[in-house]
């Protein structure tokens, strides 16, 4: 019994953390973009068009 008055506080303390770093998290935009990450793992670098012959590309 004496071992429940240490673990409710104990997960409720964990819960209320929990609370307050998914709004912490909302706050700062953290899920904003829910589709951008996943639309971007599936883009290959081959597949991007290449640019024309006149163009330069940055590369030095």
């Amino acid at each position: 019994m004496s071992g429940l008055a240490v673990l409710i506080p104990i997960a409720l303390f964990m819960g209320l953390c929990g609370l307050g770093f998914f709004f912490w998290a909302m706050r700062n935009g953290q899920f904003d973009d829910l589709e951008g990450a996943s639309h971007r793992v599936l883009i290959d670098d081959e597949d991007m068009p290449e640019k024309a012959d006149g163009e330069e590309s940055g590369d030095a």
